[in-house]
């Protein structure tokens, strides 16, 4: 259950990071209010998964999933440019998730 938890609140990063950049520094109502529940959630989240799973394996996991989701979706979203080199660099990070997640 709190990896199950852990995957999620690190969506959610990517999720509150996303929104923190659109809403222009807090100038802009919807983005802002995105950012402020799913950063709630994402760090009641982590906190959950932190009372079974190892503190530094559980946080490691979560920035990486939020990382990893938030510069694909820029990407995707054609805000940021994609190049091969990022997407080696994005599946280094999403490797080294699995074998956090595989080594616990």
């Amino acid at each position: 259950m709190a990896w199950l938890v852990l995957i999620v609140s690190g969506v959610l990063e990517a999720v509150w990071a996303t929104a923190l950049g659109r809403s222009e520094g807090f100038t802009r109502l919807a983005p802002t209010l995105v950012f402020g529940v799913a950063i709630v959630a994402s760090m009641a989240g982590l906190a959950f998964a932190m009372r079974t799973l190892p503190v530094g394996t559980a946080y490691a996991v979560w920035v990486g999933i939020g990382a990893s989701l938030t510069v694909v979706y820029a990407m995707a979203a054609g805000t940021e440019p994609a190049s091969l080199l990022k997407i080696v660099f994005l599946l280094m990070i999403v490797g080294g998730v699995i074998g956090l997640k595989l080594s616990s």
